[in-house]
C-alpha cells in the first residue's frame, strides 16, 4: 500500500504535462471560437454585398430621365453581379419595380422586372396594377408621386460549414424616387 501512496505522490507532485493537458482542453474551444468569428464575419459581409446590390440597381434605375430599355437594366443588372464577386452568382434574384404612391397613400406597381441567376428574359417581378406596401415613412414622401424599390436576394451557404451549416436567405430592399420626377417608363424592346 505504500507503494501505491508513493506513486500517488509523486504523480499529484509532477508539472511536466500540465501545459499540454491545459492545451488540449483549450485548442477546441478556441478553434471553435476562431472558425464561427470567420464564419460569421463572412455571412456579415455578404449581407452587406445583398445591400449594395439592392441600392446599386436601384440608384442606377433612379437616375433614368424618363425611361428605362430592357438593355439598360438588364446591364444594371449584369453589373451588379461584379459586387459578389469571387461568390457565385447562383440563386441571386435582383427585382426593381415602379410603384405609384396616390394622394391618399394608396400604392399601385406600374412595372417590375425580375433577374434571376445570371437571366432575365424580361420576367415580370410583382404584377402590374396591384398594391405594394411601403413603409409609412415613404407613403408621407412620396404621395403623387413614384418610388422605385430594388429587392436582392441571396442563398447563402456558409463556405466552412462547422459553425453555421445551413443556407441562410439575405433579403434586402431599398427605396428611391425618381431623380428627375415623374414617371419612369419601361420599353421592353
Amino acid at each position: 500500500m505504500t507503494g501505491v501512496c508513493k506513486l500517488f505522490r509523486r504523480f499529484a507532485a509532477a508539472r511536466e504535462g500540465v501545459a499540454a493537458v491545459e492545451f488540449a482542453l483549450i485548442l477546441p474551444v478556441m478553434l471553435l471560437l476562431y472558425l464561427g468569428t470567420t464564419e460569421a464575419s463572412a455571412l456579415i459581409s455578404m449581407d452587406r454585398r445583398v445591400q449594395t446590390i439592392a441600392g446599386t440597381i436601384g440608384d442606377l434605375v433612379a437616375r433614368s430621365d424618363s425611361r428605362i430599355s430592357a438593355g439598360q437594366l438588364q446591364d444594371y443588372f449584369l453589373a451588379a453581379q461584379h459586387i459578389l464577386a469571387p461568390y457565385s452568382t447562383l440563386g441571386l434574384t435582383e427585382t426593381v419595380t415602379l410603384v405609384h404612391v396616390e394622394a391618399d397613400g394608396d400604392t399601385q406597381v406600374k412595372w417590375s422586372r425580375r433577374f434571376v441567376g445570371g437571366t432575365s428574359g424580361h420576367v415580370a417581378g410583382h404584377a402590374a396594377g396591384q398594391p405594394y406596401d411601403l413603409p409609412d415613412e415613404f407613403l408621407t414622401i412620396a404621395r403623387g408621386s413614384y418610388v422605385i424599390v430594388a429587392e436582392a436576394r441571396y442563398p447563402y451557404t456558409p463556405l466552412i460549414g462547422m459553425v453555421f451549416n445551413q443556407e441562410y436567405p439575405l433579403y434586402r430592399e431599398t427605396f428611391y424616387m425618381p431623380r428627375f420626377g415623374g414617371i419612369i417608363d419601361y420599353e421592353a424592346s
